[in-house]
């Protein structure tokens, strides 16, 4: 339920919220430009109970929220949500870039990668300590080792890094280096995982799960948020189907209409969504005129010599051409990198 508030009074608001969790349930305040909402959250069966709030100083209406995804939707949020992270800004008009490579290697390649996405104007680092494979054979990370490297290359160059944790027992330490908590696509249904970030209160990159609905993304989100944390950034990085020309199938209209449906960030990966270095600027290009909130690219000094998917990572010049490139289409949609 949302209810809205006739009075900015701090004492009716108290008044509502201490109601609220007394029916049960949770209660988020959301401050408007015109107004204050409550949103209630909480067992779907005795939302009815909630009705009687209407009779309480102070309230104007209370709503039901329509959708499954309670926070994540715009229903009780309808303005932008911005996420920041170091000076890096997502969401609200405001492009990121994140960029960096696949894995971390070594202490030269984390630092010459972080020196390169810097000098094209990315705003975050990107790099993998602990690796996801679909192999036991394969190079599974530095892990924390990694973590410190990325946070030496993160110093050396003022930009915040994204970091994946695997599982919820790697969050506490993930969090002590990183300034994002990636979520990758064959997690985003461990929900373990999506309570364990929750609860830690850094930003999370949340990528969409391989072979999942948007509604699954939201919930998804929804699982994070309800455990008290509101930066989620919503990831688009492709979906398996039956064409083997590219790595997954890049779903660009999962963008506009994630707009629609929710506050929160959206930014693209067509890297992954594409597997193949060439396809990657256009796909960006794309998604910049879809509406995305930002991207995420696979950047590697020397990508042929990549210990993971050297055959989606830009090498530096490309990198650079990508970030003159999309800058046209950028004044066209109104945001700035």
């Amino acid at each position: 339920m949302i209810i809205v508030m006739a009075s900015r009074e701090p004492e009716d608001i108290r008044r509502v919220v201490a109601k609220i969790e007394e029916l049960g349930y949770q209660a988020h305040l959301i401050e408007g430009v015109e107004r204050t909402v409550i949103g209630a959250v909480g067992d779907e069966g005795t939302k009815e109970r909630l009705q009687s709030l209407e009779s309480m100083p102070g309230v104007e209406k209370v709503v039901p929220i329509l959708r499954p995804f309670k926070l994540a939707g715009r229903e009780l949020k309808p303005h932008d949500t911005v996420v920041t992270a170091g000076a890096a800004r997502i969401g609200g008009g405001a492009f990121c870039v994140f960029a960096g490579p696949c894995s971390v290697e070594s202490r030269d390649q984390i630092v010459e990668s972080a020196r390169v996405v810097k000098a094209a104007g990315a705003q975050v680092l990107r790099g993998g300590a602990y690796k996801p494979r679909t192999s036991p054979y394969s190079f599974q990370g530095l892990e924390e080792e990694g973590l410190a490297l990325l946070r030496e290359a993160s110093a050396d160059t003022d930009l915040p890094f994204v970091t994946e944790a695997l599982t919820p027992e790697q969050v506490p330490i993930v969090a002590r280096y990183a300034d994002i908590i990636q979520i990758g696509a064959r997690n985003m249904q461990n929900f373990g995982l999506l309570k364990a970030v929750g609860r830690e209160k850094r930003p999370v990159f949340l990528k969409r799960g391989m072979m999942s609905t948007i509604n699954e993304l939201l919930m998804s989100a929804e699982y994070v948020m309800s455990e008290g944390n509101p930066n989620v950034i919503l990831c688009e990085r492709g979906m398996r189907t039956f064409e083997t020309e590219t790595r997954n199938t890049l779903d660009l209209s999962a963008v506009p209409v994630l707009k629609k449906l929710t506050h929160l960030p959206v930014v693209v990966d067509p890297s992954h969504g594409t597997g193949h270095w060439d396809l990657v600027l256009p796909m960006a290009k794309a998604a910049v005129a879809a509406g995305a909130d930002g991207l995420m690219v696979e950047v590697h000094p020397r990508p042929e010599e990549a210990f993971s998917d050297g055959a989606q990572s830009l090498k530096p010049i490309r990198f650079r051409q990508l970030m003159d490139e999309i800058g046209p289409f950028l004044k066209i949609v109104g945001k700035t990198l």
